[in-house]
């Protein structure tokens, strides 16, 4: 494989991040992915991405197989494959995708770890007593609120709320944007956590002290939130936009603070919310446009963990299924 082929592999990041918007974490997956497949060819004497064929494809997948790689990790580096090869034929760089058809290893569903109505509550049944908890508070009310995903709640920025419209403007995956709802519980939390919010861009700028102290510190305010960039909703003690590790380590200290005995990180707040909302409403195709899932097949997964209460419900309605009373 030579330094020209391998060019190729930077060419579709910038296609990536310039023309489809995929996010950094997406992009260097993409990358290692294909650095994998480029040390392949070179062991295989393959020349260049043209010379690569289906035959080749299926024997780098069963090479990933046999060093340990998981069923979900070939697929991944098989799309990844589909997606560069997609993007080679866009260029006149390939006459074919040898990544159509090559199957990887059947995943074994799994079905999403999700807390239960009570659990939540007592997760954030608790008093905001102080800066930090009023702003951890609104994180995790939003979250179930509205079913972000983690990436969604970091890179919220101020206009992209509307509090009296009850609504939030939201970029999810591939730069597509959606507008959701955002529950009572959630506002007052945000509200609370904006009031606080000002006091901690003061204080990470060295307080206001008025005259032209004051002036000078509202512009250092200005500056701290450009180096954030933006006006993030969620920031840390320095001012600067909250990382989504920063998010994962409160999220799981405030389930252990609350007793729940999980290890509770994001993600598990958009799955309740997607079960809890299916429970309630059964309209699939409602949770799918609040998700912001491309596939109603993506949303499905939460059908299954729907059953049980559906059992409950077959159990306590059908004529044919009601227990004798005694």
């Amino acid at each position: 494989m030579t330094a020209t082929e391998r060019e190729w592999i930077e060419r579709f990041a910038s296609h990536l991040k310039n023309e489809r918007r995929v996010s950094g974490h997406t992009i260097a997956a993409y990358r290692r992915d294909l650095e994998l497949l480029a040390a392949f060819c070179e062991r295989r004497a393959i020349a260049g991405w043209g010379a690569l064929e289906h035959a080749h494809l299926r024997t780098f997948a069963a090479e990933g197989h046999a060093s340990g790689a998981g069923p979900r990790s070939i697929q991944r580096r098989l799309s990844a494959v589909r997606t560069f090869y997609e993007f080679l034929l866009r260029e006149g760089h390939c006459a074919q995708n040898p990544g159509r058809g090559v199957q990887a290893p059947k995943i074994k569903k799994r079905l999403p770890d999700a807390l239960d109505a009570d659990q939540m509550a007592r997760l954030l049944d608790f008093r905001a007593d102080d800066t930090l908890s009023a702003r951890d508070k609104a994180i995790m009310e939003l979250f179930y609120s509205s079913g972000l995903r983690l990436a969604e709640l970091v890179s919220l920025d101020l206009p992209s709320l509307d509090l009296q419209d009850r609504t939030l403007r939201v970029v999810g995956k591939g730069g597509k944007s959606r507008v959701v709802p955002i529950g009572r519980f959630a506002i007052d939390a945000l509200r609370a956590w904006l009031t606080e919010r000002a006091a901690f861009v003061r204080g990470a700028n060295g307080g206001a002290n008025g005259g032209t102290h004051g002036r000078a510190n509202t512009r250092a305010g200005a500056r701290t939130e450009a180096a954030a960039g933006g006006q993030p909703v969620f920031i840390g003690r320095t001012g600067r936009r909250l990382t989504p590790r920063a998010v994962q380590l409160r999220v799981d200290l405030w389930a252990r603070r609350r007793g729940l005995g999980v290890h509770l990180h994001p993600h598990m707040f958009r799955h309740s919310f997607a079960t809890h909302l299916l429970e309630s409403s059964g309209n699939l195709r409602g949770v799918q446009e609040l998700l912001g899932h491309a596939n109603i097949g993506t949303t499905q997964i939460y059908t299954h963990l729907d059953f049980q209460h559906l059992a409950k419900v077959y159990d306590a309605s059908h004529p044919r299924a009601r227990r004798v009373r005694r």
